[in-house]
């Protein structure tokens, strides 16, 4: 592996992370650090808590955070009813809470999902929003209108979506992985108009290796938010599909490679890289972790995987890397720290709770929120050493955002502002 590859992709993972905006899932690089200080340690119902502000329907989606505002997508519980909401991050004060489409017939939603699970993205003026195929849009920020829609992309999502867009130069990139069609889209940010759209590569065959049939929902589909890294001193889009991962070139979709990893399906983790590898959670059925190594072209093999992690594996909660070391959190409360060159274990510890929220690092400290309502904070270090412990009334879902010295913090009820 070439140096300056190594160079440049330990680089991208340690881009310094904007302080006051928090465009999208996992924050302003998408791999769940903030560069903010004085966070609080310890937090719970009525400690540290600025302002809670009631949310309506159910939506898993994260909130995101941009010049002083706070939004979140939302959906009615039977998915008929898509709409937005944006809250004053100084008060906790409604802005905006407008229902922007309805959907006649929805699709089918697993009653562990939401309809309104994919976070937006957002930048100054603008911000853009998914359901998936029910609804994509653009919204512009002071006024809540809608600068273009599109409503046109087939695709059964099967257990509902969970993909998250991101934006990129002027594209806004999203991947479509259902029952039905597996494909990926670039849309031109201003107008909504497709600039490119790659049907993924893979032929899933007739049967998995577990005996059941390819043609089965859950090993077409994939829940996954694509990342852009740098690479070689080029950027390439990692985005993880059914049955395989791929890499893309983002301003064409130009395949660059595929890796392939059968025995598992439904991936909801977004990859994150670091030390020159990028690490993956293929997702459900043989759960683990693979650190691929993310050179070469055409379909890779087992020679582009630097190591495998099968103990410590999720299949909802994504992963950090941070100076050399790899922290992993399973759905059901396992939190392990992994060498992430080479994937030996360092500890190993279970936190308690069940788990669906991506973690936060911030300040040499790891932010854990179970679906229980449950708080915990580690060291982020070699070594495991809990520093706190705290509790909300409503369970997590979604991801935290950060702003400043504040974390905001969406429950299945409720959006709180939290800080010291």
């Amino acid at each position: 592996m070439k140096k300056t590859a190594l160079l440049s992709l330990f680089a991208f993972a340690f881009i310094l992370h904007a302080g006051e905006n928090w465009p999208e899932f996992r924050g302003p690089t998408g791999d769940g650090h903030s560069d903010a200080k004085g966070l609080p340690v310890e937090m719970g119902e009525g400690l540290h808590v600025k302002w809670k502000t009631p949310t309506h329907g159910k939506a898993w989606s994260s909130p995101v955070v941009w010049g002083g505002q706070v939004w979140m997508t939302t959906a009615s519980e039977d998915g008929k009813e898509l709409g937005i909401i944006a809250v004053d991050a100084a008060t906790g004060k409604v802005l905006q809470d407008k229902k922007l489409f309805t959907v006649e017939k929805p699709q089918f939603c697993h009653k562990f999902n939401s309809y309104a699970s994919p976070t937006p993205v957002i930048e100054e003026g603008r911000i853009y929003v998914s359901w998936g195929s029910p609804a994509i849009a653009c919204l512009d920020t002071k006024t809540c209108a809608v600068l273009w829609e599109r409503r046109d992309f087939v695709c059964n999502h099967y257990r509902a979506a969970g993909s998250s867009p991101i934006t990129w130069k002027n594209l806004m990139i999203l991947p479509f992985d259902g029952s039905d069609h597996q494909f990926i889209v670039a849309l031109d940010k201003a107008t909504g108009k497709t600039v490119w759209n790659v049907q993924r590569s893979i032929d899933f065959k007739d049967l998995q290796p577990d005996g059941k049939p390819a043609s089965e929902g859950d090993y077409r589909k994939s829940f996954g938010t694509p990342v852009v890294i740098e690479w070689e001193g080029k950027p390439m889009l990692i985005s993880h599909g059914a049955n395989a991962a791929y890499a893309y070139e983002p301003a064409t979709g130009k395949e660059i490679w595929r890796f392939e990893e059968r025995a598992c399906h439904s991936s909801a983790v977004r990859p994150v890289a670091g030390d020159g590898m990028v690490f993956l959670v293929p997702g459900f059925g043989t759960k683990q972790v693979i650190a691929l190594k993310p050179g070469g072209s055409g379909l890779l093999d087992d020679t582009a995987v630097a190591w495998r992690e099968k103990k410590a594996a999720p299949t909802k909660p994504s992963l950090l890397f941070d100076n050399g070391l790899l922290f992993v959190l399973d759905d059901n409360g396992m939190a392990s720290c992994l060498d992430a060159k080479t994937g030996a274990m360092k500890w190993r510890e279970r936190i308690g709770g069940n788990y669906s929220a991506s973690p936060l690092l911030a300040d040499g400290r790891i932010y854990f929120f179970s679906e229980e309502g449950k708080v915990v904070v580690t060291a982020a270090a070699p070594e495991f050493k809990k520093i706190a412990e705290g509790k909300f009334d409503d369970g997590f879902m979604a991801s935290p955002a950060v702003s400043g010295k504040a974390l905001y913090l969406r429950t299945r009820t409720a959006l709180y502002r939290v800080e010291e």
